[in-house]
């Protein structure tokens, strides 16, 4: 593998420190997908338990078949479990590793990419991923059983914000930590579009026009998942209509997980690689991409979203961060021996 970059970072970039050695680029890869994953794991984590709590169907139970939806993986889970129940959803997504979109097969790859990207990160980093990816290595069905489905997804959402709050202290200030923020960033806005997608959509009742208004408590839901409610509750503290949720999770830029903050920040990690580490060359098409995705959000409302097509904006947006992560692949990682199909990634 080659370098990220063959210049030295300047100095007086805020935050980041001068002198440093380049980033081989396999480094950069590990950095940004250990980011994503992590990402992932607590998203998925908060999916389960919300799901269980809060979104039900006509007969009253649990709405497993959107968290299908919602990772795209109808295909995989329809040949895996023909027949589904509901301990077959809980054990695809947590403990089935024949599931790579499962908690225990993501919390494996974490694991080989801090191995791999050892000599980079911090001891304490280290440190809670070796505990924590162990622990849910060693998890069984039994496991789940025992202690619940909430008590389970508690625990990885902490460990998972643990992680972060390491990282955000410890993590040296190079390149290394802008590859694991833009990993962070893309996958943020990946799975806030996959998330107001496919539960605006389940949660609308049979024959209902989209932009129909639906039973408060499911709408709560939608932002428990997104981990938004109090958020949104803050600044809407009367109205929580469709419009509302939809242009919070996509237009709000104070809330941490929003579409809009995520693109903004992903620009601006960008932006760093290519003025201060000479690689503009390989940062300008994905520049060029999340600028018209931003220019998008902010020439339209919720509103005209919804009714323009409120999936279709969606699954453009899912295509589009799915380019840039491929773009990124082959500027800084490439595999000539790869089609370029299949060049995207470990995570897809």
């Amino acid at each position: 593998m080659g370098d990220v970059s063959m210049s030295r970072f300047n100095p007086h970039v805020t935050g980041i420190q001068p002198d440093l050695n380049t980033l081989l680029s396999r480094y950069a890869e590990n950095m940004m997908w250990l980011a994503r994953y992590m990402e992932r794991i607590e998203n998925l984590a908060r999916v389960l338990e919300v799901t269980e709590a809060f979104v039900r169907g006509a007969d009253g139970r649990p709405v497993w078949e959107s968290i299908v939806q919602i990772n795209s993986d109808e295909e995989r889970f329809r040949a895996l479990y023909p027949s589904a129940t509901e301990d077959n959803y809980l054990q695809f997504y947590i403990t089935d590793c024949a599931n790579p979109s499962s908690i225990k097969a993501m919390a494996h790859s974490v694991r080989e990419n801090a191995r791999s990207a050892r000599p980079l990160i911090s001891t304490e980093m280290w440190m809670q991923l070796n505990v924590f990816t162990r622990w849910m290595l060693d998890l069984t069905a039994s496991d789940i059983r025992r202690t619940g489905l909430s008590t389970l997804c508690n625990r990885i959402k902490q460990e998972c914000q643990s992680h972060a709050g390491v990282t955000e202290g410890t993590l040296y200030r190079d390149q290394a930590w802008l590859f694991y923020l833009l990993g962070r960033h893309l996958e943020r806005s990946d799975q806030i579009t996959r998330l107001i997608d496919t539960r605006y959509h389940t949660l609308l009742p049979d024959a209902a026009e989209v932009g129909s208004e639906i039973d408060m408590t499911q709408w709560a839901s939608v932002l428990r998942s997104a981990a938004a409610y109090h958020a949104f509750r803050r600044l809407k503290p009367v109205t929580t209509t469709p419009a509302n949720v939809v242009g919070f999770l996509l237009k709000n830029e104070g809330f941490p997980r929003s579409l809009a903050l995520n693109l903004r920040h992903a620009d601006s990690v960008l932006g760093t690689l290519s003025s201060h580490y000479n690689l503009r060359r390989q940062s300008s098409a994905v520049q060029e991409r999340l600028a018209e995705l931003r220019a998008m959000l902010e020439d339209q409302t919720a509103e005209e979203i919804i009714i323009r097509g409120l999936h279709e904006c969606m699954h453009w947006i899912q295509e589009q961060i799915e380019t840039c992560q491929n773009e990124l692949a082959a500027a800084y990682w490439p595999q000539p021996d790869l089609a370029p199909a299949q060049a995207m990634s470990q995570g897809q």
